[in-house]
């Protein structure tokens, strides 16, 4: 099984910008499909981003798309979550999770029960 540890996180005004990170260890994290999530208080958890095991290929939400990027660096056994012009909506605690599916479309990975690995979070907070 794979371990996964989130770091990154902090206070941030509005526009400014983060990178989070994901290490795994245990297993190399190019045998997954990585995803990141997001929690905010009160809400419930939902889909961020994820990169796909099959072909590299990444996968969105609408509220991050062109801000956030996610990537890999099998060097590192790292993912990392670009995320720029921060807004006090993307105050959350952000999750890094491992899909043992490589090859599923897209709207597959927006599903939370479709990962089995999961980082312990991390806390963004986007000051206006």
């Amino acid at each position: 099984q794979v371990q996964l540890v989130e770091s990154g996180g902090g206070l941030v005004q509005t526009g400014g910008s983060l990178t989070l990170s994901c290490a795994a260890s245990g297993r190399t994290l190019s045998m997954y499909s990585m995803g990141w999530f997001r929690q905010a208080p009160g809400k419930e958890r939902e889909f961020v981003a994820v990169i796909r095991r099959l072909d590299g290929s990444t996968y969105y939400a609408d509220s991050v798309k062109g801000r956030f990027t996610v990537f890999r660096r099998d060097a590192k056994n790292t993912l990392y979550l670009q995320m720029n012009n921060l807004k006090p909506d993307d105050t959350a605690v952000y999750y890094c999770a491992a899909s043992v599916q490589g090859d599923r479309a897209a709207i597959y990975y927006y599903n939370e029960n479709n990962y089995f690995y999961w980082g312990q979070g991390t806390q963004v907070t986007v000051s206006s």
